[in-house]
């Protein structure tokens, strides 16, 4: 077990996860594997930041096109709107804490959404606000579309 604890990191993925966990709850500390241990737990923090920016940016992209485009809306626009808003609420239900991020995270969002927005419609740049137009509320908000 404790080779595939330290070792099998590079080999076999799996298997060195679930040799640790066995490890860890057998209270075994002294032979897992550290160093890759924490490496993957922040490496999931990120994922969990990088998921929460992605969905931010795709709900603000299509709140701008519904806002921008009314003329083009569809069911599937407001479908994206709705699924984004699920899928934010559902990171923030497993990790409450990341929804400070959304605050701080919330221009950088409108700068990428904004980006695909020009790139989606084919409008150009000055039609688009140049800082993000809703609040973190509105962005969230079931109720809201522009």
């Amino acid at each position: 077990m404790q080779n595939m604890a330290t070792k099998g990191y590079e080999k076999d993925f799996y298997i060195w996860l679930m040799a640790n966990a066995e490890l860890l709850r057998q209270r075994r500390l002294t032979e897992i594997d550290l160093d890759n241990i924490a490496e993957e737990l922040e490496s999931m923090a990120k994922r969990d930041k990088r998921e929460l920016l992605n969905r931010l940016k795709v709900l603000l992209m299509h709140l701008l096109k519904w806002q921008f485009q009314a003329d083009k809306r569809t069911i599937s626009w407001k479908s994206t709107i709705n699924e984004q808003r699920e899928q934010v609420y559902l990171v923030l239900v497993d990790s409450p804490s990341l929804k400070y991020q959304l605050t701080e995270r919330l221009q950088d969002a409108y700068r990428l959404a904004l980006r695909a927005a020009i790139n989606e419609t084919g409008l150009p740049k000055n039609v688009f606000p140049i800082n993000c137009p809703y609040s973190l509320e509105e962005t969230l908000d079931d109720e809201f579309y522009p």
